[in-house]
């Protein structure tokens, strides 16, 4: 009888554990847990951190090596897309800005 079922099991029910153990880590106590302000402070920019960890890749590297052309459609989309968001502070719009640029470049003239 071959066993080659068991390790994939294993591994699938020791992720769904470490899944339950750390979502619900924050619900068990009874009471809010105190955190040091510089804690606070720190998990405000804690988004934004992320967003940018995984947003500037996509703009500045391609094929996992930085851009070394101008002509790249992200580049002047991105900066429309940031001109548009802080004139208007609206993220609809912006998003919305930066695809108007990006696509007629990369789908019309092939950056």
């Amino acid at each position: 009888m071959s066993w080659d079922w068991l390790e994939p099991v294993i591994v699938v029910v020791g992720l769904a554990l470490i899944t339950v153990v750390t979502r619900t880590f924050f619900m068990i106590p009874e009471r809010e847990m105190p955190l040091p302000d510089w804690l606070k402070r720190g998990l405000k920019y804690a988004p934004l951190a992320a967003l940018t960890a995984v947003i500037a890749p996509e703009i500045f590297m391609s094929q996992g090596e930085f851009i070394t052309t101008l002509k790249d459609a992200r580049l002047p989309a991105v900066l429309c897309a940031v001109a548009y968001y802080f004139w208007r502070r609206g993220i609809l719009g912006t998003i919305v800005v930066g695809m108007l640029v990006y696509l007629p470049l990369h789908i019309g003239w092939g950056w």
